[in-house]
């Protein structure tokens, strides 16, 4: 017997496998195989073209598509842009439906102007607000919701990205549970991606109250394989008390943003309202509720009337429904106007080309152009593709600060001496793009000159980052591959 033969089993199981092989490569260089992927190729390259995206996104999900045809496309179903049509389809359903309620108007109409840029683009006119207190930090956040909804008498509107079942999350929970009990119509609308870890038995004390409580694009197993949204989720933060009293900001409702749960909470920015604006605020969240439910709430106890005050601001949503991208070019606008100065604060920091000139133009020029951002940030990705805009920034003349004491979640733009835009909205892809945010454009000089002292106590706690900083070694390459990634941060 040769000392190297395979036993009978092994060697009928090795010749089985070759002759597969070649049947494989035989298939694998058949003319029909490449007529196929060409024929595959043309087809995607039509429906990917006909959505007229940014051309460097469109040749990236053609290149993948292409050269991964099962992967790729898995990736483009799940994540990619092809829903955000049907996505708009339903959300004009909701706006029909709220407008055949017949709601008051809200706002007064502007001619001209970044108001009337911003009316043109979201369909909500610049409104005036009797009050806007600027919160700092989780905790005066929570106490000033918390005390609103203790004297809530008719409704509460909640809307959330986060809502984690921790222990802000259960007194919350706890409070809309008595106070529907007691009578108040509370509705929760909470995203299905962020606030994934509400199980229905944390929220059943909820729904035995006699509260409503919906998602936004639920994580089912039919929403996850036939109706694609993990992509599209709300990043807004809304409540709505009474009608009378709005808040909306970077607040989650989660002990990670609580001081008194952890020294190191998210430094966050939050606003409460009242006045005319609140009745705007209100519509969002009808709009986002009747999207999500299909179901509307027009009763007078919901719409009641307001003064209309003397703050002027406006509400700018956004989201991958509105190809106008309102806040993306509310930032780009305001920069480009600034005549003085440029202040603005994000956690989350990956510019696009327009919003990077805009930066560096407004620089070059000599305004006095900060960035704020954290040093300990809890996405590592992210702010490996922030450091490397750095360099860019510096040579332009943009100070950069980065914020020391723990992770840095509010979200601001501070123009000149009379203009704050706060809200949920990063600056990034993700936010200007894919998310359904909100913000609030205030034009107002005392609102900015409240603005204008919160950023300037945190740049007291910053860290300065040095012109003519490079990085160096390993970090020059791991913030340049980031950067790569940058559209789908």
């Amino acid at each position: 017997m040769d000392a190297f033969a395979l036993p009978p089993a092994i060697d009928a199981a090795l010749a089985g496998f070759l002759r597969t092989l070649g049947t494989l490569e035989g298939w694998l260089a058949s003319p029909w195989l490449g007529l196929a992927w060409l024929g595959y190729v043309l087809v995607l390259a039509a429906w990917i073209i006909r959505q007229r995206r940014e051309p460097v996104a469109t040749l990236a999900w053609l290149l993948a598509l292409a050269w991964l045809p099962v992967l790729g496309w898995a990736v483009y179903w799940w994540l990619g842009p092809q829903r955000i049509h049907r996505r708009k389809l339903k959300r004009l359903r909701a706006r029909l439906a709220l407008a055949a309620a017949r709601l008051p108007p809200c706002g007064d109409p502007s001619e001209e102007g970044q108001e009337r840029m911003i009316e043109a683009a979201t369909g909500h006119a610049p409104t005036r607000a009797t009050a806007i207190d600027l919160l700092t930090g989780g905790e005066r956040t929570f106490d000033a919701l918390f005390e609103a909804i203790e004297a809530a008498r008719e409704s509460v509107h909640l809307e959330y990205y986060i809502y984690e079942p921790d222990s802000v999350g259960t007194r919350l929970r706890d409070l809309l549970a008595e106070r529907a009990r007691a009578g108040v119509q509370v509705r929760l609308l909470i995203d299905g991606l962020g606030s994934r870890r509400c199980s229905p038995r944390f929220l059943q004390p909820l729904r035995e109250a006699g509260a409503e409580v919906a998602w936004f694009h639920p994580l089912k197993l039919g929403h996850v394989l036939w109706r694609p949204t993990l992509n599209l989720r709300t990043h807004r933060k809304i409540a709505v008390i009474d009608g009378r009293t709005g808040f909306t900001g970077g607040v989650n409702i989660s002990d990670t943003q609580s001081e008194r749960a952890s020294a190191a909470a998210f430094h966050d920015l939050h606003l409460r309202m009242e006045g005319e604006v609140v009745r705007a605020l209100q519509l969002a969240f009808a709009e986002d509720w009747h999207y999500a439910t299909g179901r509307t709430f027009s009763e007078a106890m919901h719409w009641p009337p307001l003064p209309i005050g003397d703050v002027r601001c406006q509400l700018v949503p956004s989201g991958p429904d509105n190809p106008l991208a309102p806040i993306h070019r509310v930032h780009v606008e305001a920069l480009h106007n600034a005549k003085r100065r440029v202040w603005l604060m994000t956690p989350y920091f990956v510019p696009d080309a327009a919003v990077l000139l805009a930066l560096t133009s407004a620089a070059l020029s000599g305004l006095d152009v900060r960035l704020l951002v954290p040093r300990r940030n809890d996405n590592r990705l992210v702010r490996a593709a922030a450091r490397s805009f750095y360099p860019e920034l510096l040579d332009a003349g943009v100070r950069v600060f980065e914020f020391q004491p723990r992770m840095l979640h509010g979200k601001a733009l501070l123009v000149d001496d009379e203009i704050a835009l706060i809200g949920s909205a990063n600056v990034d892809p993700r936010s200007f793009w894919l998310n359904f945010e909100l913000s609030v454009l205030a034009r107002d000089a005392r609102v900015a000159a409240r603005l204008a002292a919160r950023i300037s106590e945190d740049l007291e706690q910053s860290k300065e980052v040095p012109r003519g900083w490079q990085p160096s070694g390993l970090q020059a390459y791991t913030d340049s591959a980031a950067r790569l990634l940058a559209p789908l941060l």
